[in-house]
């Protein structure tokens, strides 16, 4: 399926991030260099780049010029956590809700989050965890088709995609980032929030074998949701 030519710039920038092209802190290519090099006009160009520093991926500074986002501070979150056990663990009823399950193709920021061309077929789930009839956490995932082949065949009333995923397809390779945001119009509407409350985002990335499986991004009501872990530390070295 085409993309648009902003979300091809898209992606080919935050490929070259990801590929260390580009590393924090260092300038980009200038807009007049972009609109040369791959040949699309100096709005498209502009367009993609607003969007990219909106997401936190590049710093635009008025007469300086753009660079690639330092990277954030990362806690490590040891564990998948099924927020499914969580809440019941509490006494509390859970509830899974699909509002989309669906074969797409890729848009390219996926692509790169999965190592995929754009374009390639790829499974997109969007559901709601409710806590007590709360709605408590919005779940966006995409899944590798060649991963978990049957993903969309399963019955998600019984077990969430999550579930699904981590009994028929174990990860060897997490990858966690958890943000503060505010959520987008749509996502305050289903999760039945206030505009102007914040949110805890939590993107993840899960391998097997080297190849990526998922991608998923979880927005919770920080009202509603604490994220934190318990370890046990290793010992020192002697």
């Amino acid at each position: 399926m085409a993309t648009t030519l902003h979300e091809q710039i898209k992606a080919y920038v935050l490929r070259g991030i990801q590929d260390g092209t580009w590393r924090p802190g260092q300038r980009l290519p200038s807009e007049h260099q972009l609109v040369a090099e791959l040949g699309v006009s100096r709005m498209t160009v502009n367009k993609a780049l607003r969007e990219l520093a909106s997401a936190g991926r590049i710093v635009r500074i008025a007469g300086v010029g753009t660079f690639v986002a330092e990277a954030k501070p990362q806690s490590t979150l040891l564990q998948i956590a099924n927020i499914a056990n969580e809440i019941r663990a509490r006494g509390h009823e859970h509830h899974w809700q699909c509002l989309s399950r669906q074969r797409i193709a890729a848009p390219p920021d996926v692509a790169v989050w999965l190592d995929m061309v754009p374009g390639q077929s790829v499974f997109h789930v969007i559901g709601v965890h409710f806590e007590n009839g709360v709605p408590i956490q919005l779940e966006d995932r995409y899944v590798n088709p060649a991963m978990a082949p049957d993903f969309l065949d399963q019955d998600f009333a019984q077990r969430t995609p999550g579930e699904i995923l981590l009994a028929t397809v174990p990860a060897d390779l997490v990858e966690h980032v958890v943000d503060a945001v505010m959520p987008t119009p749509e996502q305050a509407r289903i999760l039945d929030m206030r505009m102007g409350e914040p949110c805890l985002q939590l993107t993840r990335r899960t391998w097997s074998r080297d190849v990526p499986v998922t991608w998923v991004r979880c927005v919770n009501p920080a009202s509603r949701y604490s994220l934190g872990s318990r370890f046990q530390p290793a010992p020192p070295d002697r």
